[in-house]
């Protein structure tokens, strides 16, 4: 079941029943067809001068765009201070850690090995 929807002039109108002529507000909403607590609402907002609605209204707008714009902002340094994860360079490639490594292989073996060596030595764990 979808809202009824009602121009600005028929509020303003309803607004002005209520403020001008000094009617009760559960009395023009009946006779209306409206609620209560719409006819509060509008109340609120339409019983301002133009200008000043606009104003308001134009404010309101600017807020929730620098709103959009902070959190946006927020998530994006967000994502720029966490650390950036290390993916294997290939599929067949296994990180193994310098801890683990010396374990595996000793440090003394990993401290005189440098190069093609040390490459070769990771492998070779790899697949023991």
């Amino acid at each position: 079941m979808s809202k009824a929807r009602f121009t600005e002039e028929f509020k303003v109108a309803a607004v002005k029943q209520v403020a001008e002529h000094g009617r009760p507000v559960a009395e023009v909403a009946a006779r209306l067809g409206v609620s209560t607590h719409s006819l509060y609402g509008w109340l609120k907002r339409y019983n301002k001068p133009t200008e000043q609605r606009k104003q308001e209204s134009a404010e309101a707008a600017e807020l929730k765009r620098l709103r959009t714009e902070v959190k946006r902002l927020t998530e994006e340094r967000d994502i720029l201070k966490k650390p950036p994860r290390t993916l294997p360079r290939s599929p067949a490639e296994v990180r193994v850690y310098r801890t683990a490594f010396d374990s595996i292989c000793g440090a003394s073996t990993l401290r005189r090995t440098t190069g093609a060596p040390q490459r070769l030595l990771r492998m070779a764990t790899q697949y023991s």
